[in-house]
Parts: structure tokens; C-alpha cells; sequence
């Protein structure tokens, strides 16, 4: 059990507290700042090809990335939004077309993709992700997973306005 002393200087301290929030600030609620926009992470351009096609699934499969995508602040999901996918797999390096594709988003804004198992490359089984329509900006990810015997892998987008 916690106890409390009160005494002068917590009696100040609190004083103090009340003075700088205001006594609004004690009886309004917290207010949520809003959904801070993904930052692109570093290496997660890398091979990237611009206009990548809108396939139903890279390769033979077996391997699903799927993730969503959804407004800075207010965190609406984007429906028809396109996301480029690739990665170094069973079936190709992630410089080569064949191991490039992309998908739309459903109204929910969620994605899903099937592709070729992932394999590292440089020690780490990874992928790459890119939002590049153009109506937000751009974001590359470069999510990397635990082992490379998962045959899944996420990857969530907050896109900010342009």
C-alpha cells in the first residue's frame, strides 16, 4: 500500500502543477495529438522500380506481406491506395522485375500480396514496401523479420498530405 505524506514541499509542488495546467487542465480530458505519419526507414528504397505492375501475386507464392494503410491524424483507412512490393526470395534477387509487383488497398485499407518465400540477403531475410501514388508522400519501408522461416511478414503506412 502506497502512502502519501503530505507535507510543504509536495503541497507546493502540487500548487505549482495547478497553477501552470490551469484548473481547465484538470478537468478536461487528455486530447490525443493525432496519428503521427510513417517515416520512410533507411535502405528501404533500395531497388525500387517505379511502376512496378498491379499483380495478384509475385511468382509462385507461399509467402504472404500484407499490412494497411491509413490518413496521418485522424488514422482513416485508404481505401485503392497502391503499394509496391519486393523483396530477395526463393525465385529472384530484389534488383530483378520478376521479384517486383504491387497491390491496391480494400476499402479497410488493408493490403495483402502473395510472393516467393523470402531469403536473406546481407544477414537479414527482409522486404521492401513503397507507398508512391503520389496523393500522399512517398514512404519506402524495410521491415525485417526474426527468422527466415516465417512465411509471413506486415508492414503498417500513416501517410501525410503532400
Amino acid at each position: 500500500m502506497t502512502t502519501v505524506v503530505l507535507n510543504r514541499r509536495n503541497l507546493l509542488a502540487a500548487g505549482g502543477a495547478v497553477l501552470a495546467t490551469g484548473v481547465s487542465g484538470l478537468l478536461l480530458p487528455a486530447r490525443a495529438e493525432g496519428l503521427a505519419p510513417t517515416a520512410s526507414m533507411s535502405g528501404g528504397a533500395n531497388n525500387y522500380r517505379k511502376g512496378a505492375p498491379t499483380v495478384d501475386r509475385i511468382g509462385k507464392g507461399g509467402f504472404w506481406m500484407s499490412g494497411t494503410v491509413r490518413r496521418a491524424g485522424d488514422g482513416a483507412p485508404l481505401a485503392g491506395q497502391r503499394i509496391q512490393i519486393w523483396a530477395h526470395t526463393t525465385e529472384g534477387q530484389e534488383h530483378e522485375p520478376q521479384s517486383h509487383g504491387a497491390t491496391l488497398t480494400d476499402k479497410n485499407g488493408a493490403f495483402r500480396l502473395e510472393m516467393p518465400q523470402i531469403i536473406p540477403i546481407f544477414g537479414q531475410p527482409h522486404g521492401h514496401l513503397a507507398y508512391d501514388s503520389g496523393e500522399f508522400k512517398t514512404v519506402f519501408l524495410r521491415p525485417v523479420m526474426r527468422s527466415a522461416k516465417e512465411t509471413s511478414l506486415e508492414a503498417h503506412f500513416v501517410l501525410q498530405s503532400v
